[in-house]
């Protein structure tokens, strides 16, 4: 069977205050091809661009020039309406810290991207969910507020909520960051058990290098730069 390219960066860059006595370039020219079911870990030092690169993929910032296809889709021509949609559907996000609402339940939380996309709940949005509470093992909490759970378990559901639209893309920015090391360890091998059964193309972010051994690929960041 043929890879396919679910990412694909080419001549990248980025610039912020544009145009400007302080323009200040980021990104130079990143060349980077992610194919369907890659684990990769992303690394390298604090301002070394990571953060950047990720908002990039994630299409919640535009690059300055080159080219960015997302599932065979070149991004840098989509209006906000577009980017939004094609985000919404086809990448997932996971941040160190979970981003929950502390005031719904673990079941509520992760249905509302459905209920973003759908505009109303039904049925078969509850069920996706509940699916999804089983699969990161939280059946037995899924009616618990969000803010009376572990840091763990609030990941295993910020996971859950990430995948709800089965995204094509999984960006995980030090979602283990916050975690003890057993914590951090059951996070890490919900995503590979993810990346694994659902085909998911995962992008990790993470200063751990133990957790970055145990990716399928390294790339390196280093001053805006990417070396595999």
């Amino acid at each position: 069977m043929a890879e396919e390219t679910v990412v694909h960066l080419q001549g990248v860059r980025k610039a912020f205050n544009q145009g400007t006595p302080f323009e200040t370039e980021v990104l130079h020219g990143i060349d980077l091809k992610l194919q369907r079911g890659e684990f990769c870990a992303v690394v390298g030092p604090s301002g070394s661009g990571k953060s950047t690169l990720l908002n990039i993929v994630g299409l919640l910032d535009r690059p300055s020039s080159g080219s960015l296809q997302i599932s065979g889709e070149e991004t840098t021509v989509l209006n906000d309406s577009s980017l939004t949609r094609l985000r919404g559907h086809t990448i997932g996000f996971v941040f160190q810290y979970h981003h929950l609402i502390t005031a719904f339940t673990a079941l509520e939380n992760v249905m509302i991207p459905m209920l973003g996309a759908a505009g109303f709940p039904n049925p078969q949005m509850r069920e996706r969910a509940l699916q999804l509470i089983d699969s990161v093992g939280l059946t037995q909490w899924k009616d618990n507020m969000a803010g009376n759970m572990s840091g763990g378990q609030q990941q295993r559901v910020a996971i859950a909520r990430a995948l709800a639209m089965n995204p094509a893309v999984l960006l995980a920015d030090e979602p283990t960051g916050n975690l003890d090391t057993k914590s951090a360890d059951a996070v890490f091998s919900l995503l590979r058990k993810v990346n694994q059964e659902q085909g998911t193309t995962i992008l990790f972010v993470t200063h751990n290098p133990d957790l970055a051994r145990r990716c399928d690929k390294t790339i390196q960041v280093v001053d805006g730069m990417v070396i595999e």
